[in-house]
């Protein structure tokens, strides 16, 4: 799919802000109404639009302790990982999981209301599993910076 100049002002648009009417998305991105509603329905059909949602805070409801779980397997196997990733997959404490390079395979994102939770959570979902071989947590202090708006001036699409 082309991506132009207004596709991208559109997109920005979008991922800052979805609340915003078709008419004034349509204003920001300098095309008409029918325009706007066609490129978001090609964007959703072509996978660049993958959803929309609400961002909660996560301190207010709660989810006091963030952590950042990196996860060393005990080998390499195709079974191991296709395990592992789907036993992350019913975790709803892991918001995020990237397998990654280094010493770890994986880092997953959690987050518990508390160390209590945490513990039970490391100890009975993480360090139980027969694929992992040791766990290691970082946890988050503060968030200094969080977005999920991708930096689309960067994209290196054509002018």
């Amino acid at each position: 799919m082309e991506i132009s100049k207004t596709d991208l002002r559109l997109l920005d648009a979008l991922q800052r802000d979805v609340t915003p009417s078709q008419d004034e998305l349509a204003d920001t991105a300098g095309m008409s109404r029918t325009s706007a509603w066609r490129r978001i329905r090609e964007f959703e059909k072509n996978g660049i639009l993958e959803k929309q949602v609400a961002l909660l805070n996560p301190r207010k409801l709660g989810f006091q302790i963030h952590v950042l779980l990196a996860v060393a397997m005990v080998e390499h196997t195709d079974a191991n990982r296709k395990s592992f990733e789907a036993h992350v997959q019913s975790l709803p404490e892991v918001t995020e999981c990237y397998s990654v390079s280094g010493e770890r395979d994986y880092i997953l994102q959690v987050m518990v209301s508390d160390m209590d939770a945490y513990n039970h959570f490391i100890n009975t979902q993480i360090l139980d599993h027969s694929a992992v071989r040791s766990a290691s947590s970082t946890f988050a202090l503060r968030r200094v910076k969080y977005s999920t708006a991708l930096p689309l001036s960067l994209a290196g699409l054509p002018s």
